[in-house]
């Protein structure tokens, strides 16, 4: 049975597009500005979004999203909180994965939490810090939740272990296109094409890619080759620095408008 991320790269891939997808941590800027931005990223075109579950050990994000992190954290945010963000915003007709580390995953319990997942409409989960050789209980569990599986891939990733990753993962292999964390760069690293390329010789799955983008023309860029745009560092930064919350809703409101126009115009 398909996800409703499943729909959302078939729907793209008839339309000869890259799909746009936004991160935001849950719980940020608040419990209640969380859902507004939510609701404001799908009213401006995304086509999919990725909810963040705070953790206050963070390998993979860079200093903005550790610092939306930290003022999650601070706010009190908990799994609930991160299953009720999801559940915005598949109320909002969009697809929705959540993005954790392993260790939230087991604490909450493996099975019950690939369930609450499918419980709140949302299609999958990406796992930075999981490795396939560690999935058994995962995999069966949204198994028989019925949702993605989506593991990151990187650059320094072997062609043998490619193969070995796409081939245990659903919905969509992410790329992460730099080695490092993440964070919005003036240049998406020329490893990106070369890395999707790879990725693509070994699984028909879409490739969606991360790290970097925050202009149209950066994801024009990106979406010439990709699957999938992942922006999360960009809105992030805006929300942190805008002097009232509805200046930081109409400015990701406005990027993410723009990048919308900038998957479109890729091929």
């Amino acid at each position: 049975m398909s996800t409703a991320l499943d729909l959302v790269f078939e729907r793209t891939r008839s339309e000869n597009r890259a799909a746009l997808i936004a991160y935001i941590p849950a719980g940020f800027p608040s419990k209640s500005g969380c859902e507004k931005a939510i609701k404001a990223l799908a009213e401006a075109g995304v086509d999919a979004i990725e909810i963040g579950y705070p953790y206050s050990d963070p390998i993979m994000d860079g200093p903005t999203i550790q610092e939306a992190a930290e003022i999650s954290l601070k706010g009190g945010t908990n799994a609930a909180d991160v299953f009720s963000a999801l559940k915005v915003a598949s109320d909002t007709g969009v697809a929705s994965v959540v993005m954790t580390y392993w260790n939230p995953i087991e604490k909450y319990g493996v099975n019950e939490f690939a369930q609450s997942i499918a419980d709140n409409g949302g299609s999958g989960v990406i796992t930075p810090d999981l490795t396939i050789e560690e999935s058994a209980r995962w995999l069966e569990a949204v198994d028989n939740s019925g949702i993605n599986p989506i593991y990151v891939v990187a650059p320094s990733t072997s062609d043998a272990r490619l193969a070995k990753v796409t081939a245990k993962t659903g919905g969509f292999v992410y790329a992460a296109s730099v080695m490092g964390v993440t964070g919005a760069r003036t240049n998406v690293s020329v490893d990106a094409s070369a890395l999707v390329a790879r990725v693509k010789n070994t699984t028909k799955l879409p490739v969606s890619v991360g790290l970097g983008v925050s202009t149209r023309e950066q994801a024009k860029q990106v979406a010439a080759y990709a699957d999938g745009v992942i922006v999360g560092s960009a809105f992030i930064k805006l929300l942190l620095t805008a002097k009232s919350e509805q200046e930081g809703l109409d400015a990701i409101s406005a990027l993410a408008k723009e990048l919308a126009l900038g998957v479109r115009e890729g091929r």
